[in-house]
């Protein structure tokens, strides 16, 4: 490539970075949607490709996700998971630190959790009270090893300028096996056939109102709402926000203001695994009533990534971000046991989702780290 070749490319990069580093929070989120909505039409048109009726094939999607009620509650219990890790690494990502740890940090806090209830079950009366104070002590325990796990790579960060994005992929592969570990030997259960912990006592549990789903409670998801507007104000209107913003982009100006940057690294991994751990809490207290193997417990953690870049990293976004791909899993589901498509194609589609909108943002976040486009953000 010529030396003028290599400028014109180089202008052009430039001139898209610097459109994405412009766009305002409501652009981004449109150039999500339209991403979201070209990969769903090459989804569909590969699948008529492949000699499946694409028309068909789009109404079950439809009705997989929101054609009955079960179909709904399968996809509000899927969308609160989502939804709730998605914040996570929004909170994350929008201060400028890349905490790719939260399915590690969901893992440490649902195992956490069961562990924490089945021994203190022991000493808690075996009623209706005691089983509310036993899901707020196992949930407080999953929301604190979820922070310490998650501030782990903070304190590398921050001290030792450890890359995160490799030290919190390592922790998660540390996680699952670790965990893994404990489940099948000393935290196991010996009287069950399959390899799991104890079951949660019969106490523990949220109550079903609305939909009759033994997986889905009214409760958890007025607690993902809450913690979504709970991390949205204080994302948008504290000055610890602002801080966690300011430190993650703009370290020196930050130090020149008297904000430790380093602590705020920390604090901002610290909340994000908090909240992780949160959602580990609620996926066994909810859903699952006990741990198993966590390979095989679903990569919330990691979709949470393409979750939160969907809604451009804001918390507010996440909601609708998160009921697409509760949908998306909740029809993936209903396909894969109602029509003959395979599910290798319903993951594709899911894949292409992922690729057509993270590209935009990562190119955005990678142009603000570089000075691709000529402005940082």
């Amino acid at each position: 490539m010529s030396g003028a070749d290599a400028g014109r490319a180089r202008a052009a990069l430039d001139a898209v970075a610097d459109r994405l580093l412009r766009a305002s929070v409501l652009e981004r989120i449109g150039i999500a949607i339209a991403s979201t909505a070209a990969a769903l039409l090459i989804g569909l048109a590969i699948a008529a490709l492949a000699g499946y009726d694409s028309t068909r094939f789009a109404g079950q999607l439809l009705a997989g996700a929101f054609g009955n009620e079960r179909a709904i509650a399968r996809t509000l219990r899927s969308t609160t998971l989502f939804v709730l890790t998605g914040v996570a690494v929004a909170v994350a990502f929008r201060a400028g630190v890349f905490n790719i740890g939260v399915q590690g940090q969901f893992v440490v806090g649902g195992f956490t959790t069961v562990v924490a209830i089945v021994w203190l079950a022991a000493f808690v009366p075996d009623e209706t009270f005691g089983g509310v104070a036993l899901m707020l002590a196992g949930s407080l325990a999953g929301v604190v090893s979820g922070g310490l796990y998650g501030a782990l790579p903070g304190v590398m960060k921050a001290y030792g300028d450890a890359n995160e994005i490799i030290t919190t992929i390592m922790l998660n592969f540390i996680a699952t096996g670790f965990v893994g570990w404990l489940v099948a030997g000393p935290f196991g259960d010996p009287e069950a056939t399959a390899t799991r912990t104890r079951r949660l006592p019969d106490t523990v549990g949220l109550p079903r109102v609305v939909f009759d789903d033994p997986n889905l409670s009214v409760v958890g998801l007025l607690l993902m709402v809450g913690v979504v507007a709970l991390v949205a104000a204080l994302m948008d209107r504290t000055r610890f926000g602002y801080d966690m913003v300011t430190s993650g982009y703009q370290d020196t100006a930050a130090t020149y203001s008297g904000v430790d940057a380093r602590r705020m690294v920390i604090a901002t991994m610290t909340l994000s695994g908090m909240i992780a751990g949160l959602t580990g809490a609620l996926f066994v207290i909810m859903i699952q009533g006990y741990y198993t193997d966590p390979s095989g417990i679903g990569n919330y953690g990691f979709d949470a990534i393409a979750v939160s870049l969907l809604a451009a990293n804001n918390p507010l976004g996440v909601l609708p971000a998160g009921l697409l791909f509760g949908g998306l899993e909740s029809a993936g589901s209903h396909v894969q046991i109602n029509s003959d498509v395979p599910v290798q194609l319903i993951d594709g589609i899911v894949g292409l989702v992922v690729l057509f909108v993270a590209a935009p943002e990562l190119f955005r976040m990678i142009a603000a780290r570089t000075g691709l486009g000529g402005e940082a953000e």
